[in-house]
């Protein structure tokens, strides 16, 4: 049963509030998003009083689904517009693949654990949700049939820079990444100037699940 109460709706708009005034986060339209996604609905039951908390909840295949607060930095550096096509590495629970969606962003999405790919699916199907396509495979190697892409997220650490991603993003867009060791990653925001060329932002450190490579059945 796919329940969103009063309740449910009171509590993301309290954090939304939080988004806005503690967090920093001023895009409107990432603030739009994150108060219509249910996010009780792609977590356990039993953590669904929690569920718009600033808190990581524990998932299928040993994963966490990211705060709240880095859904939205993320996505704000981003800086998604409706119709572009976004490629996200890490489908998760597919919480974030929602915001996009939100978003009116055209969302091609990879996910290596297979635990997670069912999951995430059913769940789409549950609530009437469409990525554009959803792909149980290695995220380092992206989705190059589908590219270009105006818009890359890495919702996982990665240790080393997957270039390959790179190549997959047209020249003007933007891939926002985590990079670093298991412990803790820096956030990273890498711009296509030039088909050879990239502009490098750097926003602070973060902790996020590994990216692995391949598939896990």
């Amino acid at each position: 049963m796919m329940h969103d109460s009063f309740v449910h709706k009171g509590k993301r708009k309290n954090l939304v509030s939080y988004l806005r005034h503690k967090i920093g986060i001023s895009d409107e339209h990432v603030l739009s998003a994150m108060n219509e996604v249910p996010r009780h609905l792609f977590i356990e039951s039993i953590f669904e009083d929690y569920a718009y908390e600033d808190r990581a909840f524990p998932i299928l295949a040993h994963q966490t689904i990211s705060h709240p607060s880095t859904v939205a930095e993320q996505t704000e550096l981003l800086q998604v517009k409706p119709g572009e096509k976004v490629l996200e590495i890490g489908t998760g629970c597919g919480y974030q693949t929602a915001v996009l969606l939100a978003m009116k962003a055209l969302v091609y999405t990879v996910e290596r654990q297979k635990d997670l790919f069912d999951f995430s699916k059913k769940k789409f199907r549950e609530l009437h949700l469409y990525p554009k396509f959803q792909s149980f495979g290695d995220g380092f190697a992206g989705l190059p049939t589908f590219a270009p892409f105006d818009k890359i997220i890495v919702t996982c650490g990665a240790s080393v820079l997957p270039t390959e991603l790179l190549k997959q993003l047209k020249v003007g867009g933007k891939m926002v990444i985590p990079l670093g060791p298991t412990d803790e990653q820096v956030l990273y925001r890498f711009t296509k100037i030039s088909p050879t060329e990239f502009e490098k932002e750097e926003f602070g450190a973060y902790k996020f699940v590994p990216m692995l490579n391949n598939t896990n059945q």
